[in-house]
């Protein structure tokens, strides 16, 4: 039976990974999305979609679906997800590992301001300009509705659930953005400060090249931290010669969740 391992998706790393293990005929490949956009574009190998009932449903699915490998994908923020991955792994005897693109670091020219949190993110506003270009997804802008004398331009690639600022503009689109495209958007809505997730990556990166070139204040909500133990690897090409080793095992046989001892992983030091 070849080797199965289930990716926590929802990125674009997660989509390239699945389309490197699909590639591989000896490797089944099974991305778990967490249905929160309602049209996700083409994966290859299997799908499934929706929750697992926390870490105890996805500890029973690995070991019914026999996964030799989880690798958690998810988006930087999801740590939920990544917290339950980590239970129930742990349970399964299941290696795990963490799949995250380094995150954005502040260079010459650059206001960045970071915070905790997104309530940190609204706390810090009235201080720094009240027309603000909110790009945090979809999700937990009930934080920013107290903020009755701000004016928001709220991008996301679905709408945003409420509650919402009383005063807001809400953007529907996807990256990747051009600096350009993200110059003229500041512009237009005459945006004095700039409040974003450190997602990393280049998709949506372009709006803090515009934001130093402008000289606007970015307020920037860092990520939560990994569960104990665990560590993340940077890239695709790393998450697979990881893998390599994980499925091949100590002695070089694929290792099974049944086995007595399940090998080492980067994600679990």
């Amino acid at each position: 039976m070849p080797p199965h391992v289930l990716i926590l998706g929802g990125t674009t790393e997660a989509r390239r990974l699945a389309a490197a293990l699909a590639a591989r005929p000896a490797t089944r490949v099974t991305t778990s999305l967490a249905g929160r956009v309602t049209r996700p574009g083409a994966l290859d190998g299997e799908v499934r979609v929706g929750g697992f009932g926390g870490p105890d449903g996805l500890a029973a699915w690995l070991h019914e679906r026999r996964v030799d490998a989880v690798v958690d994908a998810t988006h930087p923020f999801a740590a939920t997800i990544t917290a339950n991955a980590a239970t129930a792994t742990a349970a399964a005897r299941v290696p795990l590992l963490v799949l995250r693109r380094p995150g954005w670091r502040p260079g010459p020219g650059d206001r960045w301001h970071p915070v905790p949190s997104l309530e940190a993110a609204a706390a810090a506003l009235p201080s720094l300009g009240r027309r603000v270009f909110l790009t945090t997804g979809r999700l937990g802008l009930a934080a920013f509705a107290g903020l009755t004398e701000t004016a928001f331009v709220v991008r996301s690639v679905e709408p945003p659930e409420p509650p919402l600022p009383p005063h807001t503009h809400v953007l529907l689109a996807r990256g990747p953005f051009t600096v350009a495209d993200e110059t003229a958007l500041l512009r237009e809505h005459r945006v004095e400060v700039l409040v974003t997730k450190d997602s990393g990556g280049a998709a949506t990166s372009a709006k803090l090249t515009a934001a130093r070139d402008l000289g606007l204040p970015v307020v920037v909500v860092r990520r939560p931290p990994l569960p104990e133990g665990l560590t993340a690897l940077p890239d695709v090409r790393g998450v697979l010669d990881r893998l390599d080793e994980v499925l091949a095992g100590p002695s070089g046989q694929a290792w099974r969740p049944s086995d007595q001892t399940p090998p080492m992983c980067a994600a679990r030091r």
